[in-house]
């Protein structure tokens, strides 16, 4: 089969490699028909992240069924379905309390583990989900990246009503916003520093939208929401983004952080006094599991897809062939042009 494997530092390949084969009888092969790019896989890229050389790479994603193993008894041949592609060990302290996403030894596959950029890809029977068949493939790709928003959610106090503020309008952050009105926020603001992805941000319930390179933040907040946010989201993981949003909550707020910074931070004095000042709260959140695994989180976003709550389609900037992945992967960290969401696709 085809596949895009990693060997080094921007050395990724798009060649013939080895069919996953079943080697346990609680394995089920997948036909993937929609593969997305996560910001952790080009960061992985760029060798800022885990990975073993000539591993296949790649983790969002949604196909078809075409083999499993003898144990297997909820998937069939021709089943459409997405895949978790957390790996947890099930046998340290967390996993065994049921908090996979704080396995001591969690990793996704397309790091230590043959990934989804590929024709085919292999996980064991408790990490496939059916999808329904109004939900399409390219939709079901970013199941995965709706999960680790909505892990982050569920551990909010958010309720209806209350006014969230949202810092980066890249695909977390749209589908944040999706989030933040499916538990019921009213008023939600949307901040980044593109007016591409703040369109976008519009497009999907976002209440007001500022660009920070262009309106005083600090001012803008005071004029229009002040002593109203009750929740903060961080979800692009600038390195400067991160001091920023704590001086957005009202006190006794929340702040969640959902991006991961690739670099040092930076946080001003005055910024990180507001923790202390405002008695913020601030949560930390990884990847997006559960009990029972892979979790509410995954079932939730399966559910509000198909009901036409969760939309995917309007962030996806790129349909591709896999064979494109080493020209787009160079056009990513080059930034000379907009790409948002990027999907490659097998006939």
């Amino acid at each position: 089969m085809k596949a895009l494997n990693l060997y080094d530092r921007e050395d990724l390949r798009y060649e013939e490699s080895p069919k996953p084969v079943i080697t346990h009888k609680d394995e089920v092969i997948i036909k993937v028909k929609a593969t997305g790019i996560c910001g952790s896989d080009t960061s992985r890229y760029k060798k800022l992240g885990p990975y073993e050389s000539g591993t296949t790479f790649g983790h969002e994603f949604s196909g078809i069924v075409t083999e499993v193993g003898e144990n297997v008894e909820k998937f069939s041949i021709g089943d459409r379905v997405t895949g978790c592609p957390a790996i947890a060990c099930k046998k340290c302290e967390y996993c065994k309390k049921g908090e996979y996403s704080r396995c001591e030894n969690l990793f996704v596959i397309g790091s230590y583990r043959n990934g989804s950029f590929a024709e085919y890809v292999k996980l064991p029977e408790e990490n496939v989900l059916k999808i329904p068949d109004n939900i399409d493939f390219n939709s079901a790709a970013m199941i995965e990246p709706s999960a680790v928003v909505a892990h982050g959610f569920y551990k909010t106090n958010l309720k209806p009503g209350m006014t969230v503020a949202i810092m980066g309008c890249g695909s977390i952050g749209l589908l944040a916003i999706q989030w933040a009105k499916i538990f019921g926020a009213t008023r939600i603001l949307a901040i980044d520093i593109d007016d591409n992805k703040l369109e976008l941000a519009q497009q999907f319930g976002a209440s007001d939208v500022i660009n920070s390179k262009e309106v005083n933040l600090e001012d803008f907040i005071q004029q229009f929401y002040q002593n109203e946010i009750d929740l903060a989201v961080e979800s692009s993981g600038a390195k400067v983004t991160i001091g920023q949003i704590l001086t957005l909550p009202k006190k006794g707020g929340e702040v969640l952080l959902l991006g991961i910074p690739y670099a040092d931070i930076e946080i001003k004095r005055g910024e990180f006094e507001k923790i202390l000042r405002n008695e913020l709260k601030v949560i930390g959140s990884w990847n997006g599991l559960s009990s029972n695994f892979p979790g509410i989180e995954w079932r939730a976003t399966i559910q509000y897809m198909d009901q036409g709550n969760i939309v995917v389609s309007p962030i996806i900037s790129h349909f591709l062939p896999l064979s494109e992945g080493p020209n787009i992967f160079k056009k990513l960290i080059q930034k000379k042009e907009p790409i948002n969401k990027v999907i490659f696709y097998n006939s």
